[in-house]
Formats: C-alpha cells, sequence, structure tokens
C-alpha cells in the first residue's frame, strides 16, 4: 500500500526557460460572488490532507470548545507538528541537506487575515508563530532568523526538532546519493480547512519541506494562494505534494477563484490539476489538492494515486481515498 511518505515521487525541476506562467481567471468586471446560504447541516466541518485523523479529531474538539474554526486549524496542525514520527511535518521532520530542520507554516481566517513563518528552525509549532505574525504585526510573513527572533520574543521555546531517527536518515542519505538535494526520501504537509457552527472558514499549512532539499529552500506551503487560500464569501483550499508546480501556477487560489466562478469544489481541484498536466512533465511527481465551500461540499483530485484524505463531518471521522489524474 502506498503510504504519504512513498507518495511523491523522486523528480528534476523543469527547466524555466520556455515555460508559460498559467494564466489567470479573467473575470467578468461586473460579476459578484455567488452569495450561497449557510447549509448548517454540512457544519462543522474539518479536513486535512492525509490520514491525518488525529490531526481533524483535535481540530473539531477545539472546534467544540471555542466555536472558532481558526482555533480549530491551529490546533489540527498541532498534531503532526508535535509527532517526532512523522518526518514531513515539524519535530522529527528530515532536514535539508545540511542537516538542518527548517519549517514552513501559514494560517488565515474567515476575515481574510493570513500570517505566514518560512525558513524558521528550532520551534515545534511554527503554525502557531505564523498566528502571531497575523495578529501581531502588520506583515504577512516572516522569515528565517527574523522569524526565529519573533516566536522567542512571543515567549515561544528554542528547541532541537533533529530527532535521532531523522539525523540517521540524513546520514544516510549523505552517502547514499552523494549530497544531492533530490534523493529517495519523499516529503509532505499537511493543510486543514475548517468551517464553524457561523460558518466562518479558516485554513492553515504547515511542513518540513522536501527532505534533504537545498538550505534556504521554501516550498509553496507558507505561501497564502499557493499552498493554501481561504474566502469566507466563497470557500477554502489546501495543496499537497511538489510545491514548486503549486507555487507555478497558485492552486489554492486558482481553486478558490474557480468555485467563485460557479465550480464545485470537485470541478475546481480537477481544473487545478489539469493546469499542471497540461502545463509539465507530470508524470513522475505529485500534487493534490483539497476544497470546500461555504455549502460544507468538498473536493480532492491528485495527479498520481496514492493521495488520503481525512474528513471530520456528521459526526464522523474518516480516511477518504482521492480519485486522481493518472488512474
Amino acid at each position: 500500500m502506498i503510504t504519504r511518505k512513498d507518495f511523491i515521487k523522486k523528480t528534476s525541476l523543469i527547466a524555466a526557460s520556455g515555460l508559460l506562467f498559467p494564466s489567470l481567471l479573467r473575470a467578468n468586471k461586473e460579476s459578484k460572488p455567488t452569495k450561497r446560504a449557510p447549509n448548517t447541516n454540512k457544519s462543522p466541518l474539518v479536513i486535512a490532507t492525509w490520514d491525518n485523523r488525529k490531526a481533524t479529531e483535535a481540530a473539531m474538539a477545539k472546534m467544540k470548545e471555542t466555536g472558532n474554526s481558526l482555533d480549530a486549524v491551529e490546533a489540527g496542525a498541532w498534531v503532526p507538528e508535535a509527532d517526532p514520527n512523522d518526518t514531513s511535518v515539524g519535530y522529527g521532520g528530515f532536514p535539508d541537506r545540511d542537516g538542518m530542520v527548517t519549517l514552513d507554516a501559514c494560517i488565515m481566517d474567515k476575515d481574510g487575515n493570513a500570517g505566514s513563518v518560512t525558513f524558521l528552525q528550532h520551534i515545534m509549532h511554527p503554525i502557531s508563530v505564523a498566528r502571531k505574525v497575523m495578529e501581531k504585526t502588520p506583515h504577512v510573513m516572516l522569515s528565517g532568523d527574523g522569524a526565529l527572533q519573533f516566536a522567542l520574543a512571543q515567549g515561544f521555546k528554542k528547541e532541537n526538532l533533529l530527532t535521532d531517527n531523522a539525523k540517521k536518515a540524513w546520514e544516510e542519505w549523505k552517502v547514499k546519493n552523494n549530497y544531492t538535494p533530490i534523493g529517495e526520501k519523499n516529503h509532505d504537509t499537511i493543510g486543514i480547512l475548517a468551517i464553524d457552527d457561523k460558518n466562518n472558514i479558516s485554513g492553515a499549512c504547515t511542513t518540513s519541506g522536501w527532505a534533504f532539499k537545498m538550505h534556504g529552500r521554501v516550498g509553496d506551503s507558507p505561501i497564502i494562494g499557493a499552498g493554501m487560500y481561504v474566502d469566507n464569501e466563497i470557500g477554502g483550499a489546501c495543496a499537497t505534494g511538489l510545491g514548486e508546480f503549486v507555487m507555478k501556477t497558485l492552486g489554492s487560489f486558482l481553486i478558490v477563484e474557480l468555485m467563485r466562478n460557479g465550480r464545485t469544489p470537485q470541478e475546481a481541484v480537477e481544473e487545478a490539476i489539469h493546469r499542471i498536466v497540461k502545463k509539465y512533465d507530470y508524470k513522475n511527481m505529485q500534487v493534490g489538492y483539497l476544497a470546500i465551500n461555504k455549502q460544507g461540499d468538498h473536493g480532492a483530485y491528485s495527479i498520481n494515486k496514492g493521495f488520503t484524505y481525512a474528513l471530520h463531518q456528521n459526526g464522523e471521522n474518516n480516511k477518504i481515498d482521492s480519485d486522481s489524474y493518472i488512474k
């Protein structure tokens, strides 16, 4: 059975020359966002990439406690961030090729506020630092040492995030792969979206990034509109997989805009995948998307088979297999 850790195929990045960035939707200047009545039968809802049912359970519990979808997505992201056995997120994440665990995360609320951190080291819960950026600064994104100093000033504890297992894997990789950033170990992220009882949507995304990446590499996960995007009038979307191609197509923003123009969540995520496969050599890579709308409907789609997601809705918390472009 394909697991989330071996899901993404190793691939070489495509040369940028000659490739056209996918055009954005040309929205009619006269058009207005579709007005959709809340459907309380389908909310509250929490959805997350991969079999992150512990995360969706924690998110739903927090949402029942506070009634706030923003609290929910933060609480859900905490679960993999603190899991030493999760080699793709937070504590236990595989390091870059220089042996350093660097973290990226972003969060977005119902009012369109957003916070993000990139290239953050030594902090177990980057999602909470991203929330502090959103709530305590005039900025959206802080990076590197600046993000670390801000986190420490906010009371976060500096910790060693490189576990013995991750260090061992890195040392083995160095010998086997001759220090090239494209190794056999793959990575992934958690994207999580929630709708609360007030029909308000929030989203979060957090990752330790591409295993054994070049030092300084940042993927799509902390980028608003790429790894995750929320518009409370319409819905939300999040991404997983090879972030370079999510960034090149601004997939999460695209999905929300497609829903704004009348697509269902399922139609929107499929179109976002099609934008990638039309432009790039997609067969040896993976990208997957999740989307929700204000009615509590959801969609999921990926390039290759094997993408799964967790859905907590109507009192049930289930792992679901996503449909894919390559069957």
